[in-house]
């Protein structure tokens, strides 16, 4: 076997590497420091002082609280919101609306959008303007807590806004493999409601094709940093921002207890993970009974209500909490209660605009070299599965979703060791492939289904007329894919552009990124500020996702049949 063929089914297998060694060499390397071996810092004996000191720290018990509680509540509710919206809108006018929105939903980076949802719900916020004084009577900002709420609603609300999209998006690539459609028909015709009939009939075929997604949001929401750092509460924070308050602290002695906290963060993800687990498993005993029991119309109308208000108010909030952002950039002078800034300026772009250029360099630079490699790797992958003509199997699925389901914290420290002790620099490539890591699935959930369902009719005509493997390749499958990689290539790029802690820790803060600085501003008192750099980080994923819609139209302006 030579040539492309070769390059095909080598791939998959560099992409396992990617995706393993960085997650196993992190893991491995915030172990030793955790114990109290890191030579480098004089730690040459193995003890349990630092996790002694840990157990110690002012607040423990909250921050594990926070991390538990956070990341189950708020996929809990992003599971309900998507699956009351499927069941009661499937295939009707409302499920497409929102289908062409879903793009743009995705397109908002993490940061941008708890930064939009502060300056909405904040005492001060849009909200309190629009219904200040004439509904609520306040001539001065109300005295609540928003956000840094101790209980943590403020992060909740905001690890929903961006959880929804992508699951209902995992949602949608799930349903053509359960025969959703098909389950429909024959449940409706039966006399079940739209309701009963997605509860009964599609979801426990769905939901264990997005078990996976599911856990990666929870591994996710239970480990942010960036967030946290923007809506969740500071005294005590959630674990994993103490952990990276501890590395960064100018003690190097730190360390070690930074190293033990990463190592309980883990624990606490998998406790997490764990109680979901347990979770369905109590669901699938309680609900055997009511698949079975014959109930065809009970709950219609709530259900139908709950999903269509759920879901346009977390659209409606994040629309909101964006058009907040706006008019806070070109606000010059903007007291409360008014509802609108007078006068509107463009002064904090200008301001902004130098300062910005070097972040917004950055990120666009990391931003394409690590989806150029994702999306190289991915269409190497999806090709060996279709030469193969086997699917990906469950433990090379489970391998995709690695650096997914390990908390970021966990393993990106160890990794920053590793990196000081091999001599390598911080800097570009460090960080690109940093990225990779997690823009790699991202990339790959977006494409695989609508690679999987090319035709293979196309590839078998052109071997029939002589074309190699390698030119069927170019010339028919790349063409006809192109919409679907553009798209899932645009993914990706949103997914680095929202990159925060792999950004500060393996570019040792040294290099700026529009995500990067919008954090830190979020902590200061400049509206107008944080929210142009909020903005510029949505623009750059919203720029990639009209490229990817528009390029197809002008490539194939004359074959409309190859247009997504």
């Amino acid at each position: 076997m030579s040539g492309f063929p070769l390059a095909i089914r080598l791939l998959p297998r560099l992409t396992i590497l990617l995706l393993v060694l960085p997650v196993a060499a992190g893991l491995v390397g915030v172990v030793a420091p955790a114990f109290g071996w890191l030579p480098a810092l004089g730690g040459r004996s193995w003890t349990l002082a630092h996790w002694q000191a840990l157990w110690q720290a002012p607040g423990l018990a909250d921050m594990l609280r926070l991390s538990l509680v956070t990341g189950l509540a708020s996929t809990l509710l992003a599971l309900a919101i998507v699956v009351l919206f499927l069941a009661a809108f499937l295939e009707t006018p409302l499920f497409r609306v929102v289908r062409r929105l879903l793009s743009p939903l995705l397109a908002v980076p993490h940061a941008a959008a708890a930064i939009g949802l502060a300056f909405l719900l904040a005492p001060s916020g849009f909200a309190s303007r629009l219904l200040s004084p004439w509904l609520t009577g306040w001539t001065q900002p109300p005295d609540y807590l928003f956000p840094g709420d101790p209980g943590g609603v403020a992060l909740i609300a905001g690890l929903v806004l961006k959880e929804v999209p992508f699951l209902l998006l995992m949602s949608l690539a799930a349903l053509p493999q359960c025969q959703a459609r098909e389950r429909l028909m024959v449940a409706r015709s039966l006399g079940y409601g739209p309701v009963s009939a997605f509860a009964k009939a599609v979801l426990p075929g769905l939901y264990p094709l997005i078990r996976l997604p599911v856990y990666a949001v929870i591994a996710f929401a239970s480990s942010t940093v960036e967030v946290a750092l923007i809506l969740g509460p500071s005294t005590p924070p959630p674990l994993a921002v103490a952990v990276v308050r501890w590395l960064g602290d100018p003690d190097l002695s730190l360390r070690f207890l930074a190293s033990a906290g990463a190592l309980l963060q883990l624990a606490a993800t998998g406790l997490a993970l764990l109680a979901w687990w347990g979770g369905e498993c109590l669901v699938r005993r309680l609900a055997a009974g009511w698949l079975i029991d014959g109930g065809r119309r009970r709950g219609e109308a709530t259900g139908r209500v709950l999903g269509a208000t759920l879901t346009w108010l977390a659209i409606g909030l994040l629309a909101a909490s964006l058009a907040g952002l706006i008019l806070w950039s070109l606000a010059a002078y903007w007291p409360f209660p008014a509802a609108w800034p007078s006068p509107m300026t463009l002064r904090t772009w200008r301001e902004a605009a130098d300062t910005a250029l070097g972040p917004l360099r950055h990120t666009a630079s990391i931003g394409l070299g690590a989806t150029a490699l994702s999306v190289v790797l991915v269409v190497g992958c999806l090709e060996a599965e279709t030469l193969r003509r086997r699917p990906l199997r469950p433990g090379a699925q489970l391998i995709l979703y690695l650096p997914l389901l390990v908390p970021p914290v966990a393993f990106l420290y160890g990794l920053v060791q590793l990196q000081a002790q091999l001599g390598l620099a911080a800097g570009w490539l460090a960080v690109t492939l940093g990225h990779s890591l997690f823009v790699l699935p991202y990339v790959f959930l977006s494409l695989a289904e609508s690679y999987r369902r090319l035709d293979p009719r196309w590839s078998q005509v052109a071997a029939a007329l002589g074309a190699s493997r390698a030119a069927t390749f170019r010339r028919v499958r790349l063409p006809m894919l192109t919409g679907p990689i553009a798209v899932a290539a645009a993914v990706g790029f949103a997914v680095s552009v929202g990159q925060y802690l792999p950004t500060l820790l393996l570019g040792a803060g040294r290099l700026a990124t529009l995500t990067t600085e919008a954090v830190s501003l979020a902590s200061g008192g400049d509206r107008r500020l944080t929210a142009v750099y909020a903005l510029g980080q949505l623009a750059l994923p919203a720029l990639g996702f009209s490229l990817a819609l528009g390029l197809p139209r002008i490539l194939f302006r004359h074959r409309r049949q190859l247009l997504p």
